[in-house]
């Protein structure tokens, strides 16, 4: 059995806030182990000093002296988590500093998460998940092309996607609503095989991703079963033709969203989740129900509208949408109700995600939502940059699951 991964913790607050103890539960889950770095009161000042910030707190002046024993290879770690309560200004600097000052320092993955006293080792499960698998499958995250045939299933919150993949190519798609997480999957990948051409006797391996992999992958007998954070980049800069260099995937999902910072097809720092569900696609859903429309009508209906005149000041969905009826009742257009809705989306994930990721362009939009060209736009104009949606993009993680499972042909055959 392989060691546990070794993850270097750098939190303020997570001993009173009771969410110490999920952490270790998360990290458990994944057979990973957190540890504080060990550090000298020489150590404290001096890296205190360097850091440049006249932080208060005693935790954050050692969390900083932590991070500076691991940059500087003091202190042996396969990865970082960077905490603290999102109720403190102070803390989310240095957490932001911290985190950059890792990414740019060192090669150790690193996740920032802004924790309540309600966070759960589920919340943080597939963020330790992620570091671990970055930090042991770092070889198969760095693979480039697909050979053979393989197939990706994405098991999403909103939306089940099947991809197959056949000499780097892909040949066969699948895309149905999550209804019954297995029956969804099986009509997907029935899908995906009638338009390749091919029956499941054909496939060399699957790999399986999103909240219901481990199900999916279970009843697949996958070979891969992959959280979506380093699936999802790994797709997305495959399918950009990025593999090289930096790049930044934005992922709005059914119910959260993933900000990741990538360099040569692998996660650098990266985040997910939101504050409510008003930054999610769930939300446009709901904006374009009420204007009566189609959801893939919400993308050309936005870009004729103008975002300014309709008020967007809550981060709740209820809210939101309560904000959008007042003002269809106020006589906005449907056109500027439905930008401003786009608008609001990436707004929000812009302050939510985009703060804890150092974004390096190009910036791959990817997941359904980079089908409404309003979102899209409205994302470019609040980045200040042309925003970069690959072909099949809704397929994501489908196809980043199918092109790493391609990694494991080899080892059944030998």
């Amino acid at each position: 059995m392989s060691r546990p991964v070794r993850i270097a913790q750098l939190t303020c607050g997570a001993e009173y806030s009771g969410v110490q103890n999920e952490l270790a539960k998360a990290a458990k889950a994944v057979d990973a182990e957190l540890f504080y770095p060990d550090v000298s009161l020489r150590d404290l000042k001096k890296s205190f000093d360097a850091f440049g910030l006249n932080v208060k707190s005693p935790d954050l002046k050692l969390a900083i002296a932590r991070a500076e024993a691991l940059v500087t290879g003091r202190v042996d770690a396969d990865a970082v988590f960077i905490g603290s309560c999102f109720r403190c200004a102070e803390a989310a600097i240095v957490r932001t500093e911290l985190r950059r000052y890792i990414h740019l320092n060192s090669t150790l993955p690193v996740v920032s998460y802004s924790f309540t006293e309600r966070t759960t080792s589920g919340t943080l499960l597939t963020r330790m998940e992620a570091l671990t698998t970055i930090a042991r499958r770092r070889a198969l995250l760095a693979r480039e092309e697909q050979s053979g045939i393989t197939m990706g299933v994405d098991s999403g919150s909103s939306t089940t996607k099947c991809i197959i993949m056949k000499d780097n190519e892909i040949v066969g798609t699948g895309w149905v609503p999550t209804i019954e997480v297995v029956k969804s999957a099986d009509e997907a990948i029935k899908n995906a095989l009638s338009e390749a051409g091919l029956v499941m006797d054909d496939i060399e391996a699957i790999g399986t991703t999103g909240y219901g992999r481990y199900l999916i992958g279970k009843h697949l007998n996958a070979d891969l079963i992959q959280e979506e954070l380093t699936v999802n980049s790994k797709g997305a800069v495959y399918l950009a033709g990025t593999q090289h260099g930096p790049a930044t995937v934005i992922d709005i999902g059914g119910m959260d969203n993933k900000a990741i910072s990538v360099m040569d097809g692998i996660p650098g720092t990266f985040t997910m989740g939101g504050i409510c569900a008003g930054a999610s696609g769930r939300f446009l859903e709901m904006t374009a129900k009420r204007l009566g429309i189609d959801i893939t009508e919400l993308g050309p209906l936005a870009m004729n509208g103008m975002s300014g005149g309709v008020p967007m000041n809550s981060y709740c969905i209820v809210f939101g949408t309560q904000s959008l009826v007042n003002a269809l009742a106020a006589g906005s257009t449907p056109e500027d109700v439905a930008a401003a809705a786009c608008h609001s989306v990436a707004e929000q994930v812009f302050e939510q995600q985009l703060q804890e990721v150092d974004i390096r362009e190009p910036v791959i939009m990817v997941g359904g939502t980079s089908l409404i060209q309003g979102l899209v736009r409205a994302m470019g104009d609040l980045l200040q940059t042309e925003i970069v949606v690959p072909h099949h993009s809704q397929y994501i993680g489908a196809t980043g699951a199918a092109l790493l499972a391609s990694g494991f042909i080899d080892e059944k055959k030998e």
